[in-house]
């Protein structure tokens, strides 16, 4: 059976800072999508959430981020209880998600799609007009901290790379103030410069005091910038463990269902 240091989880209702979960149940009639989940995002910290397709990640990502409502459980964030509402909920309390699908228009540009919704404004007597040279300076300095030198701000986001675009996601939602940033597998249709370049990004953000819950099924990526991992399976935390405590085939082990494969193979005489 695969060792696995399991997390202590407080039950004193309240965390000191960062975001905490504490079990977490989120059920769609009959279904259990979650069942008692918790976890939790310190600043500075990347924690990595692993699990196979139908684990129960997706689900995770949207109780967190205020898209739905857990059926039971608490969630505190720098301490205080919260209840979110609506995804703005958590925006307001500093939790920024970025899904795989990143929600951009490939035909604006990258100042356009970072300043979406939120465009500084200038004002000529009545009339308002979006400020194109501020919204230009803060955007090509904004990427160029994370290690992006844009040709130009009015660049269209379609040329720009997968992991490039990643970024561009990664450094609006940072500067725009967030405190926790959830990734939702950010390198999982990426070649391998890209996946660095990506990797660098989030190792840039949690060295700037950012918690990182870096949501992925790839043992390798989470290894290369985790710095405590907890593995879902079927809508249950199966433990967290410390970089340095768990190996990456005892991950990938758990994350496969390592033990139910090895009951299996010992009920069927090592035919599995």
């Amino acid at each position: 059976m695969t060792s696995f240091a399991m997390q202590d989880v407080s039950t004193d209702d309240s965390s000191t800072n960062g975001v905490e979960m504490q079990g977490i149940e989120k059920h769609f009639g009959n279904v259990i999508a979650l069942a008692g989940v918790s976890f939790d995002v310190q600043p500075s910290e990347c924690h990595c959430l692993l699990g196979d397709n139908g684990a129960g990640k997706s689900t995770f990502i949207k109780t967190m981020s205020g898209v739905h409502k857990p059926t039971t459980g608490k969630m505190f964030v720098d301490g205080d209880e919260v209840l979110f509402n609506s995804p703005r909920d958590a925006m307001t309390a500093g939790i920024a998600t970025v899904y795989q699908d990143l929600a951009m228009i490939p035909l604006m540009s990258v100042t356009r799609n970072f300043w979406m919704g939120r465009e500084p404004v200038r004002r000529i007597g009545p009339f308002k007009f979006m400020d194109f040279e501020k919204a230009n300076s803060i955007t090509m300095a904004e990427m160029k901290k994370m290690g992006i030198n844009l040709r130009e701000p009015d660049q269209a986001v379609g040329t720009l790379s997968g992991g490039e675009r990643q970024t561009v996601a990664i450094a609006r939602a940072v500067f725009f103030g967030a405190k926790v940033l959830i990734l939702d597998e950010p390198t999982s249709a990426l070649g391998v410069r890209q996946t660095a370049n990506v990797l660098a990004t989030i190792d840039r953000v949690r060295k700037d005091g950012i918690g990182v819950v870096f949501i992925t099924h790839n043992v390798r990526h989470a290894m290369a910038v985790g710095d405590r991992f907890t593995v879902l399976n079927r809508g249950k935390t199966l433990g967290t463990a410390k970089r340095g405590e768990i190996t990456p085939d005892e991950l990938q082990d758990l994350m496969a269902g390592g033990q139910e494969m090895a009951e299996l193979e010992g009920s069927l005489g090592g035919t599995v």
